[in-house]
């Protein structure tokens, strides 16, 4: 127990006071660069003017404000509905919720396999950026992508360079649209993906890269996103997009990806 001046400050305050601090951090850090951040500074703001009127006792707008304060928490429910559903995937995809008994067939019933047939991948992709076709190519757990998967063309094919290849060919219908890939099977082509509200992408990133990352913000897969305009490769994973420098970076980050 520690005392400063009147206050009683205990171990279990100090966690409080972290444990808040962070799943604020976590909450700001998921929405900065969207609208919502603007929304969020504004009923902050709302409250603490709250707060002020009710210590020098302005009874009348602490009654209204009060109202509003009251409706806070069914309103914020309302309006943070995306975020609050990101923020909980991306705590359900912390190493702590990954590793033990929640990692077992249970949580995890569908995992993308070791016997990923990587080479097809890397063969196909190499091709793909030096004709500059492009391409967005989604592996992940068939349980987390079953939903965007129903909006494409099934396939469960065997994975091959060459099905990739005519899948993106610039005349097949189902070029513009993502193909997911989960358990070493190519399961459906011409899948629609939703675009992340990231406002501090690069102007230069189209729909492509757009819809790559926004469905690695809800789920944990990755992706590669092949540039139509200048063939580079790039691969999205958890909301980050990095650019490649080749094919053998490709074979390692898949290597990895899949273990």
């Amino acid at each position: 127990m520690i005392r400063i001046g009147f206050l009683e400050i205990s171990w279990i305050d100090v966690v409080d006071v972290l444990l808040v601090s962070y799943l604020i951090y976590r909450f700001y850090k998921l929405i900065r660069g969207s609208v919502a951040v603007r929304i969020f500074t504004g009923i902050i703001s709302i409250y603490l003017l709250y707060l002020i009127v009710k210590s020098v006792g302005m009874e009348l707008l602490t009654a209204i404000l009060g109202q509003f304060i009251g409706l806070g928490m069914v309103a914020a429910l309302i309006l943070f509905q995306p975020e609050i559903r990101k923020f909980l995937l991306s705590v359900g995809r912390t190493s702590f919720f990954k590793s033990g008994i929640l990692n077992g067939s249970l949580l995890s019933p569908d995992p993308l396999g070791t016997d990923l047939n990587i080479e097809a991948i890397v063969t196909a992709v190499s091709e793909m950026s030096a004709t500059r076709t492009g391409a967005l190519l989604v592996l992940g757990k068939r349980s987390e992508l079953q939903q965007y998967m129903d909006t494409g063309n099934t396939l469960d094919a065997t994975i091959s360079a060459r099905l990739i290849l005519s899948i993106f060919y610039k005349n097949s219908p189902m070029h513009d649209g993502a193909a997911i890939i989960t358990s070493n099977k190519l399961r459906s082509a011409g899948c629609i993906l939703p675009l992340t509200d990231n406002m501090d992408l690069p102007p230069h990133l189209g729909l492509r890269h757009r819809a790559g990352i926004g469905v690695t913000e809800l789920t944990d897969s990755l992706v590669i996103i092949v540039s139509e305009e200048t063939g580079i490769v790039s691969i999205a994973r958890s909301g980050k997009l990095s650019a490649l420098s080749g094919p053998n970076t490709l074979r390692e980050k898949l290597q990895e990806y899949a273990m």
